[in-house]
């Protein structure tokens, strides 16, 4: 197993505060990861990326395996070069966007077919080492399955045991030595099968251990019940990452249950529909009531947007279809998150964890009707072009 080097620098309660190295450097935890799934951070350029206290950006196997494909980037120099971020990059195995496709499931991998070209293909542990491999992230996520939510107790069993064979088979193919590997821990929303697949998973050993099957569905109250029995059977001296969850409660109550690392696109989904965060709560910029307003998203955020552009400035971007807009509101968006781990990191440093949790709950209660935002658009279809072959004679 290769050993990344970690470190917890404080606990408040079961909140942590850790410190750890990768191939391309030191981050500190809490900590959130912005989500680029084609290779880029949706209306944001590495530029800008920089400037928002981003430690480690996650990339999508499954996507780029499709377009531009595993070899171009490779032959590009790897992901980092191809993206132009100097940064540590994690990237998912593919497990989890198969998860919503019509699919079969084998001992051997999930066969399914591709959304841009419809091609049938399997992706299997060997072969999602392979991919992450050659993209080159500092990352790599185990392969696994993910299970729906509502899931009956006697399939989730199954595919437990399956995906421990699984994240066995991905170790056993993964051999790039300055690629650290992240097992993953399932088991639907059962204590006895979490804890179960929490023990296999360590007993085969990783660089970190992250938690998948959630946000899936369940709800907040589930998914903290579900942390409140994994966690404390999860490793204490290596990362744990919480997969897929980002809103500013989940983060401070997966905090608060001993998670380390988070990811999650609602920082720029809903920047493109106007959404935006702050200490006082969310905004949304296209109300006419910013039409006027001169002040920034966040009085106290340090962001570009912020530090340059007013509401009003913003509001009306938004309302004439300016696509400045969305990469504005997004900058503040992965910058105020940013901020918001680091007060959190702090507040675990000096003991003052649980007055942080209840600032935050009193900004975004958990009742809190979830904002109505765009839907991302789907991809565009490849033109299928004859196949290549000698002109006619």
């Amino acid at each position: 197993m290769r050993s990344i080097p970690f470190s917890l620098d404080a606990t408040c309660g079961r909140a942590r505060a850790a410190t750890f190295k990768l191939a391309r450097g030191t981050v500190t935890t809490p900590l959130y990861m912005p989500v680029g799934t084609q290779g880029a951070v949706r209306s944001v350029s590495p530029l800008h990326l920089a400037g928002t206290g981003t430690q480690i950006v996650l990339a999508n196997t499954y996507h780029l395996s499709q377009r531009p494909g595993e070899e171009l980037v490779e032959k590009a120099g790897g992901l980092h070069k191809f993206m132009a971020v100097d940064i540590p990059i994690l990237t998912d195995s593919g497990g989890f966007q198969v998860f919503s496709l019509d699919k079969s499931v084998s001992e051997d991998g999930v066969t399914f077919s591709y959304e841009v070209d419809g091609q049938r293909t399997t992706l299997t542990p060997e072969r999602s080492m392979e991919i992450q491999q050659r993209l080159g992230s500092d990352i790599a996520m185990v392969f696994d399955e993910c299970v729906a939510a509502g899931s009956e107790r006697g399939y989730v069993e199954r595919s437990v045991a399956r995906t421990t064979r699984w994240e066995q088979r991905s170790k056993d193919a993964h051999k790039r030595p300055d690629q650290s590997l992240f097992g993953i821990v399932q088991g639907g929303v059962w204590k006895d099968l979490r804890q179960r697949s929490a023990a296999e998973i360590a007993g085969i050993g990783f660089d970190g251990y992250a938690i998948g099957g959630l946000s899936v569905g369940e709800g907040h109250d589930v998914m903290c019940e579900v942390l409140d029995y994994t966690t404390e059977c999860m490793p204490v001296d290596a990362p744990r990452y919480l997969m897929g969850v980002g809103k500013p409660t989940d983060l401070v109550e997966g905090v608060a249950r001993g998670v380390d690392m988070f990811d999650c696109v609602i920082q720029t989904r809903h920047a493109r529909s106007g959404v935006v965060y702050a200490w006082r709560g969310r905004h949304r910029l296209t109300d006419r009531r910013y039409r006027r307003d001169f002040y920034p998203i966040d009085t106290s955020c340090t962001c570009y947007t912020c530090q340059n552009f007013s509401r009003a400035y913003l509001h009306h971007l938004f309302r004439v279809g300016e696509i400045l807009a969305a990469s504005l509101a997004s900058i503040h968006n992965i910058a105020w998150f940013h901020q918001m781990m680091a007060a959190m990191r702090a507040s675990i440093l000096d003991g003052t964890f649980e007055a942080f949790r209840q600032r935050i709950h009193e900004a975004y209660p958990v009742a809190e009707p979830e904002p109505v935002v765009e839907p991302d658009e789907a991809p565009p279809a490849e033109a299928k072009r004859p196949p290549r072959g000698r002109r006619g004679r």
